[in-house]
């Protein structure tokens, strides 16, 4: 099995609709630190698991310097977008990210 990992900070800005009060329901930004993992079997024609600068440009494309309300049709928590990067990038099977240096989400496929 190959395995590779990129990781990557994004500076983004959401507010959450949650079921209590928070402060997290106004608009505010974070500079996440995300981490792609990705395995397979083979390596592609290019001999790569997944090309990193792919990565980097679907996934720092799609949500750097974005209000990620505007992005998503769902709430914009750390593990709802762990879950929408990791089925988005190929090869995918875990990711981490971290809003701050005390508070990581992951999320993980189930084989």
């Amino acid at each position: 099995m190959y395995y590779v990992s990129k990781r990557m900070e994004i500076s983004s800005a959401h507010s959450l609709n949650l079921s209590y009060e928070s402060k997290c329901e106004a608009l505010h930004g974070h500079n996440y630190i995300v981490i792609v993992h990705c395995k397979s079997k083979t390596l592609d024609a290019d001999g790569m698991v997944t090309d990193f600068t792919k990565i980097k440009q679907d996934i720092c494309g799609a949500l750097d310097h974005k209000n990620l309300n505007e992005v998503f049709d769902f709430n914009p928590s750390a593990e709802n977008i762990a879950r929408w990067i990791c089925e988005r990038v190929k090869n995918a099977y875990k990711v981490e990210i971290w809003e701050s240096e005390n508070n990581k989400a992951i999320y993980e496929v189930d084989e």
